[in-house]
């Protein structure tokens, strides 16, 4: 009867726990209390947690993974089974054609997630959440502080920084880069460019990007209150102007045509950034426009999530590797948001009679608009009649379309 019941107990889940699984528990109930409790960008944190969760569970049927000859794993691998038939000459192959080859697929194994994920692996994600970002963005405030533009610059800082870093700690110049675009709080261009340019870290940059993007509101104060005096962090900015619905429709024209003949490889994310904010700003499209601000992207946000999420198994997030990430990931995190800080009193110096409070500037990040409510909330806390959101969204903005450019920077001279 004993060896019946341990027969039973090796047939189900509780045979294949393993320590690291237990670990990712605690991990997961952090993030979850960080996204219920303290409220710290839920709708990021809580579908990665869930994902999480899932993936250090012995579930089947969900997702399968694979050790690489690199000692990492690769997750979402799904396997085609079939024939490839091979047609020669004939009318298969026009002259100076190359010859057609069809392939017969008897039968694909998989998880859910091994479907759902190739949606990050092929790249349609990331694109199409930016629609859903630029949609979402009102481009005003960077159109009338076109100095903002500046701030968004400056905070790419920690991209640089992070990959020489990543260098000098023995990385290849491919994950160097793609490791450095974290600094960027951007999750969608993180997982385009690590796709690109170095796919076996998919799952480690993803998981610290994102994290870092959730946590925003813990990890930038510090950051901003070492760096600023309480009278700077006091600087009441001048009322912006009103910007008329032609100059937004011009300038997402002009901004998107002028980065992708810079960067064409940066092109897919910024021309669904810029198609989703003219679908906001045109005004004539309302049923396109509330599409891409609720069901699309909301609908790929809980998949983006959860994607992410279930790339954090135990043996691959626990790995010396990608603890390595995590870490190069924050010390990104924290230059870009100095970088924007510190160029801001730069400014100041150089035009006294116009000051800009350093504060926005650590919304140079491209995390819209998080970086900016920071900024906003920090702004407050000193002085509660100064309101600083309109005025870091320009930087804020800025940053979106940096990070994308320093993308495309660096899969043209990397790939």
């Amino acid at each position: 009867m004993l060896q019946g019941l341990l027969d039973f107990l090796n047939t189900t889940g509780f045979a294949n726990i393993t320590w690291q699984m237990a670990v990712m528990w605690a991990v997961v109930s952090v993030l979850l209390y960080l996204a219920i409790v303290k409220g710290f960008e839920p709708l990021l944190l809580v579908p990665i947690a869930f994902g999480a969760l899932v993936a250090n569970l012995p579930t089947r049927g969900v997702i399968t993974s694979e050790l690489l000859p690199n000692g990492v794993y690769q997750t979402s691998t799904f396997k085609v089974e079939g024939e490839v038939l091979h047609h020669p000459g004939g009318d298969a192959a026009q002259p100076g054609q190359p010859e057609r080859i069809a392939v017969k697929v008897d039968r694909i194994e998989g998880g859910l997630y091994d479907f759902i994920a190739q949606g990050v692996k092929i790249e349609i994600f990331p694109p199409i959440i930016f629609l859903g970002v630029g949609a979402l963005t009102d481009f005003g405030p960077l159109i009338a502080a076109p100095r903002t533009f500046l701030l968004g610059a400056a905070a790419q800082l920690g991209l640089f920084i992070t990959f020489s870093g990543a260098l000098l700690m023995g990385f290849t110049s491919k994950a160097a880069a793609s490791i450095g675009i974290i600094g960027g709080a951007d999750g969608p261009t993180s997982i385009f460019v690590t796709n690109k340019l170095a796919p076996h870290l998919l799952g480690a940059v993803a998981v610290a990007a994102y994290s870092y993007m959730s946590l925003v509101p813990l990890i930038q104060p510090p950051i901003m209150k070492l760096l600023t005096t309480d009278a700077e962090r006091r600087i009441k900015m001048k009322s912006l102007r009103k910007v008329s619905r032609l100059e937004k429709l011009i300038f997402a024209i002009v901004v998107m045509v002028i980065c992708i003949l810079i960067v064409p490889d940066a092109a897919a994310l910024i021309a669904m950034l810029m198609l989703g904010n003219f679908l906001r700003e045109c005004g004539v499209v309302e049923r396109l426009l509330l599409s891409a601000q609720n069901e699309i992207i909301n609908i790929l946000t809980i998949f983006l999530g959860t994607s992410v999420g279930l790339t954090m198994s135990g043996q691959s997030f626990l790995a010396l590797e990608t603890i390595k990430i995590i870490v190069l990931g924050v010390v990104a995190f924290g230059f870009s948001t100095a970088g924007g800080v510190l160029f801001a009193k730069l400014m100041n110096k150089m035009s006294p009679n116009n000051p800009i409070n350093p504060l926005i500037g650590s919304a140079g990040v491209s995390a819209v608009p998080m970086a900016a409510r920071v900024s906003h909330i920090e702004g407050q806390k000193v002085d509660p009649s100064n309101y600083l959101l309109m005025h870091a969204m320009g930087p804020n903005v800025a940053g979106v379309i940096g990070t994308a450019v320093a993308a495309g920077y660096f899969i043209s001279t990397l790939k």
